[in-house]
């Protein structure tokens, strides 16, 4: 099942020109329009935006480490690599389980959307879509993107739980980042994520 519902996707590969390029930009370059995302949230929001932003990161690492050591444990090839399948962009041939792309752009998107549901709401389907595309260009199989889903769905309810305790790491990083001139400053704000 899990290479019919991929070779339904990945079929779609190299037949719609517009199609492949979204795909090929979503799946190259999701990870650093994350980063410009937090970015810009950290320079131009309030000081709970930037609690947001650490928190966020902390997730996106806890969450790609949990991938490392699944990594470790179970090996499962590329779909490249056993199929013969639509490749739009090359990869090496490691571990297809789970996705590292999907499960960075999960636990960032959902890191922020359980503070600031707008801002988070549009993440996680830019998250979605980046899931979709690593399919489509042919390097994930279906449950690859779902497993990645579930651990930056868990990663992100874990460090959002643990906020209390984890506190003086954003609050360190801030105020170091506060003590250095010319940076943009946007005022302190509420930094009670909770609303």
């Amino acid at each position: 099942m899990n290479y019919k519902l991929f070779q339904a996707v990945n079929d779609f590969a190299g037949n719609h020109p517009f199609l492949d390029g979204l795909m090929v930009f979503v799946t190259e370059r999701a990870l650093i329009i994350y980063a410009l995302v937090l970015l810009s949230i950290w320079f131009f929001g309030k000081e709970k935006y930037k609690y947001t932003v650490v928190y966020a990161a902390i997730t996106g690492v806890l969450g790609l480490f949990i991938n490392f050591v699944i990594g470790q444990i179970y090996f499962e090839p590329r779909p490249f690599v056993t199929h013969d399948v639509h490749l739009l962009v090359k990869h090496a041939a490691d571990a297809s389980f789970p996705s590292d792309h999907t499960t960075g752009a999960f636990s960032l998107a959902l890191a922020v959307f359980l503070r600031h549901r707008k801002i988070g709401g549009a993440m996680v389907l830019f998250a979605v879509l980046t899931g979709f595309s690593r399919i489509y260009v042919g390097h994930h199989y279906p449950f690859d993107v779902l497993g990645s889903i579930v651990v930056g769905l868990a990663v992100s309810i874990l460090v959002y739980k643990l906020c209390p305790l984890l506190e003086p790491i954003p609050r360190a990083i801030i105020k170091t980042y506060n003590q250095i001139p010319l940076v943009p400053k946007n005022g302190k704000g509420e930094n009670n994520l909770n609303h």
